[in-house]
């Protein structure tokens, strides 16, 4: 008896240490569903990669990428996936996948990043900035009224506006709808030219072209990817471009009020490592906003309209 106890507290003592170590050697899987690959929301993926791997360690931590290639429908079957995996989180990258990631889990947590307003994406009436649920984030929100008024500002005789932008954003909608009543209330006509994917954005923006004295981008990821299409029209018409963000800015536009997509992915990496590490739990976390947009203007397009921007507008590096 006594030796069969000393072999007994012997397995034990084994299967305690093969515990610590699988412990120990545990890694965080987390899968990434970008709904396409542009320069915001590429950056917003890397500065997410880079907070958890500085926090965590590179040994630490499994990144699987899924990229949908701009289908929504390809969304849902990577974060079914990721759920069938059993991933540690999930981030969200754009609307489309935070609304794919939520429609495949309601257990697993959920981070979003270049996101511009949870509230429309997961349909949440009265939106505080706190869902409750396996999902939190980050917003890539600019002040919506500071961006119209960044037209008035640097084009103080517009008369008319057309907004540009893809039918098949939620987020998008929602900014066309703040950005046209800000802009009507100070007596500029605005109007709606939604396209439905790159195949007619060409015909669309032509049409915006040829009824507006200027036009405005929205932070859309469809138009983002098609900002050279844009410039193709706009830019031999003469007709200046505004925009929500400055990755297209920097290839169509004349100004954006600017965020860092980098940072708002670091950010958002830095609730990542909250949650993974028990220090913070998901449905408390409320959606985080990037600080201090930065005004921003495209030199080499002002210069070709002969546009002077206020002295408080920073070059766009490229």
């Amino acid at each position: 008896m006594k030796k069969l106890f000393t072999l007994l507290l012997s397995l034990l003592l084994i299967l305690s240490l093969t515990g610590c170590n699988q412990k120990k050697d545990e890694k965080f899987v987390i899968g990434i569903c970008q709904i396409e690959a542009h320069a915001a929301l590429d950056a917003a993926t890397q500065g997410f990669k880079d907070a958890v791997i500085a926090a965590l360690g590179e040994d630490k931590v499994v990144f699987i990428d899924g990229n949908a290639a701009g289908d929504p429908a390809t969304c849902a079957t990577i974060c079914n996936g990721f759920v069938a995996d059993g991933v540690n989180m999930i981030l969200a990258n754009a609307t489309p996948s935070l609304q794919a990631a939520a429609a495949a889990t309601t257990t697993i947590p959920v981070l979003g990043t270049s996101v511009t307003e949870y509230g429309v994406a997961l349909n949440i009436e009265n939106f505080s900035g706190l869902t409750g649920t396996n999902i939190s984030g980050t917003s890539d929100l600019a002040p919506l009224d500071e961006q119209a008024q960044m037209i008035l500002d640097i084009l103080p005789d517009v008369k008319t506006v057309g907004i540009l932008y893809s039918s098949s954003e939620a987020n998008s909608i929602y900014q066309v709808k703040v950005v046209k009543e800000y802009l009507e209330s100070k007596g500029v006509t605005v109007t709606e030219f939604a396209f439905s994917d790159s195949n007619d954005i060409y015909l669309v923006t032509t049409q915006a072209v040829e009824q507006s004295d200027a036009i405005y981008v929205p932070t859309d990821n469809k138009a983002a990817s098609c900002a050279e299409i844009i410039d193709s029209v706009c830019r031999p018409a003469g007709v200046p471009v505004f925009c929500g963000e400055e990755n297209p800015c920097a290839v169509c536009g004349v100004a954006t009020l600017s965020i860092s997509y980098y940072e708002l992915g670091v950010t958002t990496g830095e609730m990542a490592v909250k949650i993974l590490k028990g220090e913070a739990k998901i449905e408390e976390m409320p959606i985080e906003y990037f600080a201090n947009p930065v005004k921003k203007y495209n030199k080499e397009i002002c210069d070709l309209l002969g546009i002077v921007v206020p002295e408080d507008y920073i070059a766009i590096e490229k």
